[in-house]
This record gives structure tokens, sequence and C-alpha cells, in this order.
């Protein structure tokens, strides 16, 4: 025997549980700078997202890909459209890549091998 259950949208003065528009983060979500070198410039400086801003429904889509596809998804949602389009136009050797990452996590406060998907509470 199955029933359906029809939601109805609560009065706006009946109480409620949570207030997730209350929730402030509880670092200051500080962005994460780093030098790479492009061919039209040898001092470019990048600029990622603090990744507990990161919208959380692309980090867990990316993380069901498996570790790489969790680390490249954090890089492209941290960096932004146009930046990561310009980063995945410069080659880079895997070694910078993996340093790259412990480096972004440690500034974002995760253990290294911390999901990047996961919170860092």
């Amino acid at each position: 025997m199955s029933s359906t259950r029809t939601a109805t949208k609560p009065a706006d003065d009946e109480p409620f549980d949570f207030n997730l528009n209350a929730v402030e983060a509880e670092s200051g979500l500080r962005p994460f700078r780093f030098l790479w070198a492009t061919k039209e410039d040898p001092n470019r400086r990048w600029t990622m997202a603090h990744i507990d801003g990161l919208d959380s429904w692309q980090a867990v889509a990316a993380a069901d890909g498996g570790d790489v596809e969790a680390v490249l998804g954090t890089f492209e949602l941290a960096l932004g459209e146009e930046q990561w389009k310009e980063f995945r136009g410069n080659p880079i050797p895997q070694y910078k890549m993996l340093a790259l990452f412990r480096a972004y996590q440690k500034h974002c406060g995760q253990k290294p091998g911390e999901s990047p998907a996961s919170s860092s509470s």
C-alpha cells in the first residue's frame, strides 16, 4: 500500500527547525592565489575561490567521477570559466599539479587526501 504525500507551503509565521540562510562560513573564505607562467606572462597570477565557497552540487558531481575528476572539477570551479580555459591551455607537469592541489588544500584547511567534495569540518 503506497501513500502520496503532498507538501504544502507553510505560512511565513510558522516555526522552522533550521535557518540555512543564517549560516556563515567559519573562515573568511580567502581566495587562494598562485603564480604559473603562460606563453604571454611568465608571472601570471591565478586566483582560486576558497573550496568551502564552491557550489556543492557541482563539486559532488565532479567527485562522482573519481579522484582525478574531483581534482579537475575542483580546479575548474575554483578558477572559474575564464581562468579555467586559460589554465587548461597551458601544459603542466603532474608533479606541479599535485603540488598545487596540496597547497590549495592546505590553504583551505583540508588535510591531504581529503575529498574535494567533503566538508572541511
